[in-house]
């Protein structure tokens, strides 16, 4: 779940970032820029749920399975207006992810179980927090799996990675297509 500390920390983030230059607003998009994004995010997915297939590199359906994460958020990022630089890149789109995407993924997240009862809203909420802490705890593990545990403990760690990377996929891609900018 998401802390209240780390979404004040990427809404602080942002603010440097702006101010720095390493994430910028996009008026005018081009559409090869969002169709690279989408083509990595999808060619990721495929190609890490075709490793999970045949039980190749565990470290590889991980490292994949993150990039299918990146690249949907960058997408969307994209697509609302936003594009990230070249410098610290996936600690941005993280914060980014957090500060520009959570509301509106929490707001979709909403309308596909608008006739819910109170409780969903509960769950709603949890679920938001949850698919946005996938990509940090994605984007932690690629950092420290490649150097350590054993091929039947990545093994376990590539499925929960491909996983999350699919329902993270799938959430992101409702919101793609929901984007107006």
């Amino acid at each position: 779940m998401l802390d209240e500390e780390r979404i004040k920390k990427a809404q602080a983030n942002i603010s440097s970032y702006l101010a720095d230059g390493f994430i910028r607003k996009v008026k005018l998009s081009r559409k090869e820029v969002l169709e690279c994004y989408k083509r990595n995010y999808k060619e990721s997915i495929e190609l890490a749920d075709k490793l999970f297939e045949e039980s190749s590199s565990n470290l590889w359906i991980i490292v994949i399975s993150y990039y299918s994460m990146f690249y949907i958020t960058n997408a969307v990022l994209y697509k609302i207006g936003y594009k990230i630089g070249d410098r610290i890149v996936h600690k941005i789109t993280a914060d980014a992810l957090v500060f520009y995407i959570r509301n509106r993924l929490k707001k979709a997240l909403l309308e596909d179980y608008e006739a819910a009862e109170e409780e969903a809203l509960g769950i709603i909420g949890r679920k938001t927090d949850e698919i946005i802490s996938d990509y940090d705890r994605e984007l932690d593990k690629r950092s420290i799996f490649q150097y350590e545990t054993t091929e039947e403990v990545k093994r376990s760690k590539a499925k929960t990675s491909l996983e999350r990377a699919k329902r993270f996929v799938f959430e992101m891609e409702k919101l793609l297509l929901s984007v107006q900018k």
